[in-house]
């Protein structure tokens, strides 16, 4: 049976009633969508919950999927819009519903796939990120799911500001950053970034690079015998100075970055390698 189209008031839904799995709108996208409904109308009616029970004052109904068409349709001033009600067992039904819709018809980054996980379980839908997979992502095989909460992981670790563009990482990138975390680099990673006053995505993730790529090769390489609590990836010696090692692919750089990083600083550290060698003219 095919189900019942309603006419539901603008104002009467609540885009925000579930957390989005689309962090950010891409404006031609939205445009161009905007121009069709214009021209030819909704071609495809929203989803919708309604609240229960039903509010003294305010919106009836959350939004499940089509918030780019409900934001479009509010860009013209439309007054209603035609939806499908749907009626889930609970939060997490409906945003499972909402993220099913948006696999098949938007491009969700993996950022921004694994971001609606641990936005979940903040907003209390689930204990954590293995109860969520499942509830979320049921078509997931054992691979994706993996995959997913390595993923998650790294969101976790950076957060929403280390990062300029987080949602621009491949998969492939972010996995390799969760391997990096695993093997207890998360912190020199995070000093890469702060320590850098270049925040563009090309050079962050050339810092980023460098510890994966050290991390990578520490894990081939034969076990090497360190004194206990080595090797270390970085030390902040001084308030305002901090040293960080640098695997490149003809040695290493050792890097210093702060207040007091300057070209006096290196001729004393020149100095004391060339007397470490023996080698001081």
């Amino acid at each position: 049976m095919t189900p019942q189209i309603h006419h539901i008031d603008l104002t009467d839904i609540d885009a925000a009633a579930l957390p989005r799995d689309r962090l950010t709108l891409d404006e031609t996208a939205l445009h161009d969508l905007t121009l069709s409904i214009a021209a030819h109308g909704l071609r495809q009616p929203i989803e919708l919950f309604a609240f229960d029970p039903p509010p003294a004052t305010g919106p009836r109904y959350g939004l499940i999927s089509g918030f780019r068409r409900l934001t479009a349709t509010r860009n013209l001033g439309h007054a209603n819009i035609p939806a499908f009600l749907r009626t889930p067992s609970d939060g997490a039904e409906a945003m499972a519903s909402m993220i099913e819709e948006n696999e098949i018809r938007a491009d969700i980054t993996p950022w921004e796939r694994a971001s609606i996980l641990l936005t979940a379980i903040d907003a209390g839908l689930f204990d954590n990120i293995d109860q969520a997979i499942p509830r979320l992502f049921p078509t997931y095989d054992r691979f994706r799911q993996n995959r997913l909460r390595a993923v998650a992981e790294v969101v976790q670790h950076f957060g929403d500001h280390a990062l300029t563009d987080p949602r621009g990482l491949s998969q492939q990138k972010l996995t390799r950053l969760a391997t990096t975390l695993r093997a207890g680099l998360g912190d020199a990673m995070l000093v890469a970034l702060r320590e850098s006053s270049d925040t563009s995505p090309a050079t962050q993730w050339s810092l980023l690079q460098a510890i994966i790529e050290d991390a990578e090769a520490e894990a081939k390489a034969p076990k090497l015998h360190y004194k206990p609590g080595r090797p270390r990836h970085y030390a902040r010696v001084q308030n305002d100075l901090t040293v960080r090692r640098e695997r490149t692919k003809d040695g290493w750089n050792l890097r210093f970055t702060g207040r007091t990083a300057n070209g006096p600083l290196m001729e004393d550290i020149m100095d004391y390698v060339e007397d470490m060698f023996g080698r001081r003219q």
